[in-house]
């Protein structure tokens, strides 16, 4: 089951393309340290830059490596010039929420999110990861559900991925987004 919200983000996904899924690459961390130091040479060292999603939990994926730096919603607004500047104009902006932006490491997609720290998006995907990492079960179950999804359209698959993360983080994750 999803939210009146998340129904409404899920529905504007692609319905015509279809999803890939790729056995974990073994050289996404050294492709995270490589485009960590992009980021560092655009907004300096000071700020926290994490290897997240699917390739920092050694599972299979879209063949992406997923970076978040989790900063205030007003730093979002002062780093996005000084990212723009190496990496272009941003994928997609969601006020007060996430600003994404797209790069590319020997053939493997980056997706860099400048994300508000505060915001419940942030908070619950974090405490997703943590339960996957502290519950090997559940980790392979969701590395199941993510290679059973190879060859669904963009929706079906985000579609797949919420209800899943919406049953292990239950009621009070639903209830709090």
């Amino acid at each position: 089951m999803l939210t009146p919200e998340q129904e409404k983000w899920v529905s504007h996904l692609n319905t015509t393309g279809r999803v890939e899924i790729f056995l974990y690459d073994e050289k996404a961390p050294e492709k995270f340290e490589q485009i960590k130091a992009q980021i560092q040479s655009a907004i300096g060292a000071d700020f926290e830059i994490l290897h997240r999603g699917a390739s920092s939990m050694g599972i299979s994926g879209q063949k992406e490596i997923d970076v978040y730096i989790p900063i205030s919603a007003e730093q979002i607004e002062v780093l996005t010039p000084k990212m723009e500047a190496v990496f272009g104009k941003p994928k997609s902006v969601y006020t007060n929420e996430r600003t994404k932006f797209l790069a590319n490491v020997d053939g493997t997609k980056i997706e860099i999110m400048l994300t508000n720290k505060e915001h419940p998006s942030w908070i619950n995907g974090e405490k997703f990861r943590d339960c996957l990492l502290a519950n090997p079960e559940t980790l392979e179950r969701y590395k199941k559900l993510k290679e059973e999804c190879a060859g669904v359209n963009c929706q079906q698959y985000y579609r797949k991925k919420i209800e899943f993360i919406n049953e292990i983080l239950g009621e009070d994750y639903i209830r709090y987004e």
